[in-house]
């Protein structure tokens, strides 16, 4: 099987999916990552201040993070920093278009659309546009997950909430997920930070036991469509 994982920015795949994506590669099927976003000159006071180092160190983390999920290719996109809402959004979804002819996934994992942050919101709304189920789509399934420290931190003030309804038992590939985050030196975040490692587990525990699993990955249902 083929799957997408789409994410706006460096290490939001890792956070919603890691541990998936590494349960999926080990399981031999193929998964591919597309950051759409550079994912980090929002730190600057204007875009073009930005130090363009800055950007390749995190595309080069993003690549090691790849590396250490077996993820079978990751693809670079140049949108700007939390600001996905000055790009007209036909031109992200034509990207999202452009990856699904390329790579015909059965399945994708997208951002979830009640984040705090205004580009997964912009990335799940353009992929609900380009993932439409017309005639000759090769998408069956599609998933939006939470990433810790922007789903929690909307508390549920932006529809839609996130609702999950899929776990995915990530007990014997959590640690993995956890070495793919440090590979993000300049993302991870010292505890009680929800992006620190210890933060990471207690999340995984806790979807666990909603489970009856050890560890879990929480998604939500977008849509399927069943054979």
């Amino acid at each position: 099987m083929t799957i997408l994982i789409l994410a706006a920015h460096p290490d939001d795949e890792v956070l919603g999916c890691g541990g998936t994506i590494a349960r999926l590669t080990g399981a031999g099927h193929h998964v591919h990552i597309a950051i759409l976003g550079e994912g980090i000159t929002a730190r600057a006071t204007t875009r073009e201040e930005a130090d363009p180092a800055a950007i390749e160190a995190l595309r080069t983390c993003s690549r090691e993070a790849a590396d250490l999920l077996g993820a079978h290719s990751i693809h670079h996109g140049d949108l700007p920093d939390n600001r996905f809402d000055t790009v007209p959004l036909l031109d992200v979804v034509k990207h999202i278009e452009a990856l699904i002819r390329k790579l015909a996934p059965e399945e994708i994992y997208t951002q979830h659309g009640g984040d705090l942050n205004i580009d997964h919101a912009v990335v799940y709304r353009a992929t609900l546009t380009a993932t439409r189920p017309m005639r000759g789509s090769p998408v069956r399934r599609v998933y939006a997950y939470e990433v810790a420290s922007s789903t929690e931190w909307a508390f549920g003030q932006f529809a839609p909430a996130f609702q999950p309804n899929v776990f995915v038992d990530i007990s014997d590939t959590l640690e993995t997920k956890i070495a793919a985050m440090q590979a993000y030196e300049s993302e991870a975040r010292p505890f009680p930070h929800p992006r620190s490692p210890k933060s990471l587990r207690a999340l995984a525990r806790r979807h666990g036991s909603t489970a009856g699993l050890e560890a879990a990955e929480a998604f939500q249902l977008v849509r399927e469509i069943r054979p």
